[in-house]
């Protein structure tokens, strides 16, 4: 595991792409964020970036309001379903599945079925936060530039 400490986006996709997939990689912003990554306390949750792609979620996933269950095909904000379509759907349940993670524009592209590549992925990320922003109180899409997207940490 490597432990990358930096604010600067750029600076994380230089140690991604030199380990080529060989390791995890933690990023902190800073030492404040690293030591609270390291203490025992279980409020400190930092956004992990890993080469590694964890299996999508079996069953359904839930962040506040917002339930995605992959296997029924079913999304839902608050009991009302959401026509989203399969695409969004996957990525949607990619971005909220634990752990909370920064998704690479690579991983995301990798659980799309088909052929996916990143022009498909920025329209379907761009399509899917205009939907969540009509929601109030839903997960915001953010992007983490150069690197991929994240969501917002869910409400406790």
């Amino acid at each position: 595991m490597v432990v990358c400490v930096s604010a600067d986006a750029s600076v994380l996709g230089r140690v991604l792409r030199r380990l080529d997939g060989v390791g995890s990689v933690v990023n902190c912003a800073d030492l404040t964020q690293l030591r609270a990554l390291l203490s025992p306390s279980p409020a400190a949750s930092t956004p992990v970036v890993g080469p590694v792609t964890p299996p999508a979620p079996q069953g359904p996933v839930r962040w506040g309001d917002l339930l995605v269950d992959p296997a029924g095909h079913v999304v839902s904000w608050r009991g009302d379903p959401l026509p989203l379509t399969r695409t969004e759907r996957e990525l949607l349940a990619r971005l909220i599945g634990p752990p909370l993670v920064v998704w690479s524009y690579e991983q995301l592209c990798a659980s799309v079925p088909g052929d996916a590549d990143t022009t498909l992925l920025h329209s379907t990320i761009n399509r899917l936060r205009r939907r969540l922003r009509r929601l109030p109180g839903a997960p915001q899409v953010h992007t983490v530039r150069g690197v991929g997207y994240r969501l917002d940490p869910p409400p406790r």
